[in-house]
């Protein structure tokens, strides 16, 4: 770990992680804002990502829209990397109260942490619209077109979608966090996307840390400013 990293770290009492795609692209998850990923979506589907995971392309074009959820978002043989492994040593030893994440992968729990506000959701929830009843993310995966439960109505992916706001309890207790940390270590977001990257304006501690491969809004501002991979930033 960066010398700088870990004396800040050795002082800090109460530090929120507020991750991105970049933590989890270290497992082998692609950032399908790339351009890579609007690319082929657009190549395969005639539409960008933002388009094909709107809530009103969901509701328009449901079978559409899980034959690129289904091959694109879901990838349940990742694993967690040194990333997701330091944070939850961290939370162990005290020094990390939550984890802020804008991906929907559910890595950060099975490396172990405990408190994860998920700002995006989760793909590994799914729920009826109709009934309400709870499906895993297997289900969606070996279901054949669109997903539809035991009553016959449409399942959901629990995944905020563009067009939909974010979960009030989780964004309100997201803000509370960081509003009492006193290091806030942002890692693998380029801070682009909203109203995620307005959270570090909620921070009023005493070290801002960024990590991240490419240069962000939040870079000149910064404590420490690291452009690397998160995982290995933060390996100890």
């Amino acid at each position: 770990m960066n010398k700088e990293l870990q004396k800040i770290i050795d002082q800090s009492e109460r530090i929120v992680f507020l991750g991105g795609a970049g933590v989890s692209t270290e497992s082998g998850i692609p950032d399908f804002r790339s351009e890579n990923g609007i690319f082929k979506a657009q190549e395969e589907y005639g539409a960008p990502p933002e388009t094909l995971l709107s809530h009103s392309y969901f509701m328009r074009n449901t079978e559409r829209f899980y034959a690129y959820y289904k091959k694109n978002l879901i990838y349940p043989d990742a694993k967690p990397n040194k990333a997701h492994f330091a944070l939850a040593k961290l939370e162990r030893m005290g020094k990390l109260t939550a984890v802020i994440t804008q991906n929907i992968d559910d890595l950060h729990q099975r490396a172990g942490s405990k408190k994860v506000l998920e700002l995006h959701g989760s793909v590994y929830r799914n729920y009826c619209q109709k009934c309400h009843a709870f499906y895993p993310a297997d289900f969606i995966l070996k279901s054949d077109g669109v997903p539809h439960c035991h009553c016959g109505g449409v399942i959901k992916p629990d995944v905020v979608l563009y067009e939909e706001g974010l979960d009030y309890q989780v964004l309100s207790e997201a803000i509370g966090n960081i509003c009492q940390a006193d290091t806030l270590i942002i890692g693998g977001t380029s801070l682009v996307v909203y109203p995620a990257a307005g959270l570090v304006n909620y921070f009023r501690g005493k070290n801002l840390v960024v990590i991240n491969l490419s240069q962000t809004s939040q870079d000149e501002h910064a404590t420490l400013c690291l452009h690397e991979k998160v995982g290995e930033a933060l390996d100890f």
